[in-house]
């Protein structure tokens, strides 16, 4: 529990306020600082790039490095640039900072990844994993609540303040938890190789089952999950549906993230890794199909489909990747699949430019989300029976 806690609260830091901070007090930042829309255009733009940097750097070069010293080292970068965004007034100082957040979060958890899978019970890997996860849902919350508050009392400035002094108790935190870790190696990965070079990771990606829909996955789910989010405000105004409409969808997504990270980590644990992705797909799918369909009645709906499946699959992937690979190997292609998760999201989000150009609505963007949504689900009922059919042979194999 201890480690759950305190990964989840590196997870609040690094991608709740380090990622998504910003986005929840630009409007009052604006009203004090000349950030106009091209730095806003800028800001997403490198931030993710950043954070596809980092997430390559971490699948090329992250095993050479000790993981615990990665987290301790991106919480650091983190907090610290935190605390400097609350006295910055230059809008290129703050793309600047914003960028180097976005990259220390993609490391900050991939070295989570690993160590969780190096020190958790191999019967609890999942349960930890997807718990650890959902700390970004944690950090929508708190950005809530500063925004409730905090902000209209002292300013946007304490909003980052604040958030800078959390992550200094994290980082205090996860030293204390290093510390008592180093005595309880889990030994469970031994006998599968420790890491894999630049090569032999892309080897491993194309050519083995586990890695290529680790890999497909991360990618089908940015390619729904980003445009979704990004234009779920803009949709909701053209079809002239109140803005509050669009708060409840979030909020009831952060909520739902909050619980699914240990629920589905533990039905990861218990019934297999296949029906876990199965049932949080089917959640996302039935909220996306239901908002297409009807965007005033099911938005809300969809909120909790997104909140059930975006939050811990991050975890329930790195646990399936781990039954078959080292904690160091699957932090590598936990690394690139966050890349092709940027690069899911980066193709759904142009395709929605394009959709929204060419037809002057983004009521089909919703449908070709629904699609990729239904796609997973189908790619989660090929993942259940194959666990099933190597069970089979693994039990038959025995009986011989």
């Amino acid at each position: 529990m201890r480690m759950i806690t305190t990964f989840g609260m590196n997870q609040i830091i690094s991608h709740g306020f380090g990622v998504f901070l910003f986005a929840a007090l630009v409007p009052m930042m604006r009203e004090s600082l000349d950030i106009s829309h091209w730095h806003l255009a800028a800001i997403g733009a490198l931030t993710q790039l950043s954070y596809l940097g980092g997430a390559m750097l971490l699948g090329l070069i992250g095993h050479r490095i000790d993981s615990g010293r990665l987290v301790l080292m991106s919480g650091s970068v983190t907090s610290s640039l935190l605390l400097v965004m609350a006295v910055l007034d230059d809008p290129i100082g703050i793309l600047l900072v914003l960028t180097c957040m976005a990259a220390s979060a993609a490391i900050s958890w991939g070295a989570i990844v690993e160590l969780i899978t190096r020190f958790a019970r191999p019967a609890l890997c999942s349960t930890c994993l997807s718990s650890a996860s959902s700390g970004t849902a944690w950090g929508y919350g708190l950005n809530g609540l500063f925004i409730l508050l905090v902000v209209p009392f002292l300013g946007w400035r304490s909003g980052w303040l604040l958030a800078g002094m959390l992550g200094v108790v994290s980082i205090i935190l996860t030293f204390l938890l290093l510390k008592s870790l180093k005595a309880r190696a889990v030994t469970h990965s031994q006998g599968k190789a420790a890491a894999l070079s630049s090569r032999e990771l892309f080897r491993v990606i194309v050519q083995e089952r586990v890695a290529f829909f680790a890999c497909l996955i991360c990618f089908m789910v940015g390619f729904a999950t980003m445009p979704f989010s990004t234009w779920l405000n803009v949709y909701l105004a053209e079809l002239m549906l109140p803005p509050a409409l669009g708060g409840y969808t979030w909020t009831v997504a952060g909520i739902t993230g909050m619980a699914a990270g240990f629920l589905s980590g533990k039905l990861a644990d218990s019934k297999g890794h296949g029906v876990a992705l199965f049932v949080v797909f089917t959640g996302f799918a039935m909220g996306v199909l239901g908002f297409a369909y009807n965007p005033a009645y099911f938005a809300v709906f969809a909120g909790f489909g997104y909140g059930l499946m975006y939050f811990p699959m991050w975890g329930i992937i790195a646990g399936w990747v781990n039954q078959h690979y080292s904690s160091t190997a699957t932090m590598q292609i936990n690394g690139i699949g966050m890349v092709a998760f940027g690069l899911g999201g980066t193709l759904g989000n142009l395709i929605a430019g394009l959709v929204q150009e060419l037809s002057g609505s983004l009521q089909g963007v919703y449908w070709v989300i629904t699609i990729d949504a239904l796609l997973l689900v189908l790619l989660a009922i090929y993942i259940c029976r194959s666990e099933r059919q190597v069970e089979k042979h693994y039990v038959n194999s025995l009986l011989w």
